[in-house]
């Protein structure tokens, strides 16, 4: 888009707010109603094109738009009451908070979940009376237009929601434009940094949800089966391309052995091909620059000592496609104990006690998630709240849910999206005092 067109859409964009944001919860709730019936209803449609964009099997990318339709009914039904006025008792013959729309928002949206994390903003934003402008990764463009015409032919006004066709160069002047109150990104720690910037330089709101290198902690009381099939399903993921992915294994010594085997036992069962078949359940990365990067952090890691148990290489042939990789023996001075790994890398730490387990946790510049394996379940508890992140699940993988808030800590970011919290993100408090 040109910088007038981009000027223009915004500008249509705040027009409508001054009226979207005067709707009932009644009006807004039943479009996002239809919304949620319209993504369920021609959901083969929208998971190809996700597919075909990023590589995604075709069964995950099925699951993403179902749980999108999720994201859009939780808040049409609960929305009105997460915003409805609170009291609060003070000198005042009445006093209460009352959330009030903020009006235009960016999202900055990512490819690797491409129509999830761009409803789990838009779904809260949009009922709670703003408007919003989307800039989306470049190699998912269908997706975003496919988003913007599923929002449109669910009855919501054209201007509510729209899709910017624009680089990376030009969310700054988006930012800087007065009628843009606020901007969220997912996505990497350096283009957060760079919007955060932008955002702070305009004394803007501003979420951000970046990279993650979540722990697994898995104790020697764990259920090894369970913790092995959970520890794959969440490292292998979108094809390991995942925020909130398990990334760090760190075992008790005890039942290492035990369980690496039984993490070669369950990555067996794991097909890697076309995504587009319905039997495929590893697909390929989403671009080759993807690729290059796992490759030179592995290969950094194998010269300073590393030892791969397995994979390690890209796989020969057509398309972006890499082995399950179990690295151990890691030290800090590899890239690969600091860096977050993008793609199916399992990186395996060895430790005698949970006090030396919760200190690798935490050695670490993310904090998004992070799972603990034990059936000691006060242990698990006490684990949890030294954890340094945003969510600690006890013997379950970490995700995002619409009833719980997500979000990290340190450089995996800032703010909250879904739960009540969320929705409250881009809205303005407003105290009203009354004698």
């Amino acid at each position: 888009m040109s910088t007038e067109k981009v000027e223009s859409s915004i500008e249509k964009a705040h027009t409508e707010w001054q009226h979207w944001k005067t709707t009932s919860f009644n009006m807004r709730s039943r479009l996002m109603l239809q919304l949620a019936n319209e993504l369920r209803t021609y959901k083969e449609k929208y998971a190809a094109i996700v597919t075909d964009e990023m590589g995604k099997p075709i069964g995950e990318s099925l699951a993403e738009v179902e749980k999108s339709a999720w994201v859009c009914e939780y808040y049409a039904q609960e929305a009105p009451r997460m915003l409805q006025d609170e009291q609060i008792i003070s000198d005042a013959t009445n006093s209460f908070v009352n959330f009030e729309s903020l009006g235009v928002v960016l999202a900055v949206m990512p490819w690797n979940f491409p129509f999830w994390q761009v409803f789990r903003f838009a779904a809260p934003a949009i009922m709670a009376g703003n408007v919003a402008v989307l800039k989306h990764a470049s190699n998912v463009m269908g997706c975003a237009k496919a988003i913007e015409t599923v929002i449109r032919n669910a009855g919501f006004p054209a201007a509510v929601f729209t899709n910017l066709n624009i680089g990376s160069k030009q969310v700054e002047a988006v930012i800087q434009n007065p009628k843009v109150k606020a901007v969220t990104l997912t996505g990497s720690e350096y283009a957060g940094s760079k919007v955060a910037l932008a955002a702070g330089k305009e004394i803007k709101k501003s979420v951000l949800e970046l990279g993650g290198a979540d722990a697994y902690i898995v104790m020697e009381d764990a259920n090894l089966e369970e913790a092995a099939y959970w520890a794959v399903f969440s490292r292998m993921l979108n094809n390991g391309q995942s925020c909130i992915a398990a990334k760090r294994f760190i075992v008790q010594r005890s039942v290492l052995e035990q369980f690496l085997h039984l993490i070669e036992k369950e990555l067996e069962k794991w097909t890697i091909g076309n995504p587009q078949l319905e039997e495929t359940k590893v697909g390929p990365l989403a671009r080759r620059d993807l690729l290059i990067d796992l490759q030179e952090q592995i290969k950094d890691a194998k010269k300073k000592g590393a030892k791969i148990l397995r994979g390690g290489k890209a796989i020969k042939g057509v398309g972006f496609f890499f082995e399950p990789t179990i690295i151990t023996d890691i030290t800090p001075e590899m890239r690969i104990y600091h860096e977050e790994t993008f793609g199916p890398v399992f990186s395996v730490f060895t430790v005698k006690n949970q006090e030396e387990a919760i200190a690798i946790a935490n050695d670490s510049d993310f904090g998004l998630g992070g799972s603990i394996w034990t059936n000691n379940h006060e242990r698990g508890l006490m684990m949890a709240r030294r954890i340094e992140s945003g969510a600690v699940f006890v013997n379950g993988m970490t995700k995002s849910d619409p009833r719980l808030p997500f979000g990290g800590i340190k450089k995996s970011g800032f703010g909250r999206e879904l739960s009540h919290y969320g929705i409250k993100e881009f809205v303005n408090m407003k105290t009203i005092w009354v004698k």
